[in-house]
């Protein structure tokens, strides 16, 4: 019999796990995991990973993290009526709460099963656990397949979209404000990368169905020395979103190629971040089993997420979450029952009748 999975999901809500303190909740997993005698289950760190030892044909990864950002004023977690509101409750602790019940109940799935409850995915990359795992036990990540339980609303997002920051960096002359014409103005030359990058068109590519879009926003802007000086240096913090039918240095050297005419010598470019992008995985057997049987609606992944993590090691992934995306990290950040039950109901059937 099926455990209420809203009330699941209160409780591991009512436990607090910001990023950087989770493990008040990574120890209550690891005893409930524990006591399941058809898993297997490690700890490394902070995450945990419980496996099916069946010698099934297939291997099956369902992942969640474990952290959520700090509270606002919604740590105490309440239901009215078919919605939990608390902290994290639908980012992601509702996807935790069907990773559990399907860990206790499937006892005997038609594919072998991998549960992954990780740390640090709410903070900066160097924490991620998944990060910390796939460096240093892989073992334990082999599969065929694999969904992150990120807030979907119980839909199929594939793939996901490519992160890079750029730095530029524009150099002009100092001069005193009242004789600017003895200098250059750093912060005036802005306004012509600026318009570049404003006027970028967007690229819309279409990937196994699925319809991605690029994106490029200027986030930062640094630069000045006093009021009455003319600024010599002025630095722009690019964030470019690319679709996954380009390679991180692909879409650089298109950034570089569409600067190019605003730049000059001295100024530089520097990229500081970036993370890959993951192509769509429906065709994996798995993964049309998925969709096809349960009637799941599929739409691209615009933003970043783990699935980049899998698809880096030649795993098949997809995003596949109860939870509204857009209610995460709010104040009013809460869940209905019905997209847990129904995420429930999907991965259960798939486990229990595989491919």
């Amino acid at each position: 019999m099926t455990s209420d999975l809203l009330a699941l999901t209160r409780d591991l809500v009512a436990i607090p796990s910001e990023s950087h303190h989770e493990e008040n909740l990574v120890n209550w997993l690891e005893s409930e995991l524990r006591s399941l005698p058809h898993l297997e289950t490690e700890r490394v760190g902070l995450n945990l990973v419980a496996r099916t030892r069946l010698g099934r044909s297939t291997r099956v990864l369902l992942a969640g993290h474990t952290d959520t950002v700090p509270a606002n004023g919604n740590q105490v977690p309440r239901i009215d009526g078919n919605v939990l509101w608390g902290v994290g409750s639908t980012d992601m602790k509702a996807g935790l709460a069907v990773m559990v019940e399907l860990a206790r109940t499937l006892t005997e799935p038609a594919t072998d099963v991998t549960y992954v409850f990780y740390a640090g995915e709410e903070v900066a990359a160097v924490h991620n656990g998944l990060g910390h795992l796939f460096r240093d036990r892989p073992d334990l990540l082999e599969a065929d397949v694999a969904l992150v339980g990120e807030p979907t609303d119980a839909v199929i997002e594939a793939g996901c979209q490519g992160t890079m920051r750029l730095v530029v960096t524009l150099i002009g002359e100092r001069a005193h404000t009242a004789r600017p014409w003895m200098g250059r103005n750093a912060i005036h030359r802005l306004g012509a990368l600026l318009r570049v990058v404003e006027a970028r068109p967007t690229r819309q590519p279409v990937l196994d169905g699925c319809q991605f879009k690029d994106a490029l926003q200027a986030v930062a802007v640094e630069g000045g020395v006093s009021a009455n000086v003319v600024p010599d240096r002025v630095q722009v913090t690019l964030n470019h979103r690319f679709a996954p039918d380009r390679t991180p240095e692909q879409a650089e050297t298109e950034l570089r190629e569409l600067l190019a005419d605003v730049l000059e010598p001295g100024d530089t470019v520097e990229v500081v971040d970036m993370a890959p992008a993951a192509a769509p995985a429906l065709s994996h057997p798995v993964l049309a089993a998925l969709v096809e049987r349960n009637r799941l609606e599929v739409r691209s992944k615009l933003g970043w997420t783990d699935v980049a993590r899998f698809a880096q090691h030649g795993i098949p992934a997809a995003n596949f979450g109860p939870g509204d995306a857009t209610l995460a990290h709010t104040a009013d950040e809460r869940v209905a029952r019905e997209p847990i039950e129904r995420c429930h109901r999907a991965l259960a059937d798939l486990l229990m009748s595989g491919v």
